[in-house]
């Protein structure tokens, strides 16, 4: 398992606006082979005047996100960058587990 995880920091007047679009792009996330599920989280901090957004996407393998990367990212994230613009800023980084516990 391999967690695409995702931030973004949003201007917060436009944060409502960037949230119902968020949820409608994970389904779409969803969609793509080896995408298992997704968590949306928000800190208990941030910067002042910004709502912040964290997604992890549970992927199945590398291989599956790599193709993803590879294919689709670019077509997604301009989706978000056609609506919003310079009005959120995002990061991403990739987490390979090594170990589970229960």
């Amino acid at each position: 398992m391999v967690i695409y995880e995702v931030n973004a920091a949003v201007d917060e007047d436009v944060a409502p606006a960037y949230e119902a679009w968020l949820h409608g792009h994970i389904r779409q996330m969803l969609a793509f082979d080896g995408f298992v599920r997704a968590s949306v989280f928000t800190p208990d901090s941030g910067a002042p005047g910004r709502r912040h957004f964290t997604v992890h996407y549970h992927v199945s393998d590398r291989t599956h996100l790599d193709d993803y990367l590879r294919r689709h990212a670019a077509a997604m994230r301009a989706d978000g960058i056609n609506r919003f613009g310079d009005r959120f800023a995002t990061d991403r980084r990739i987490l390979s587990e090594i170990a589970a516990f229960k």
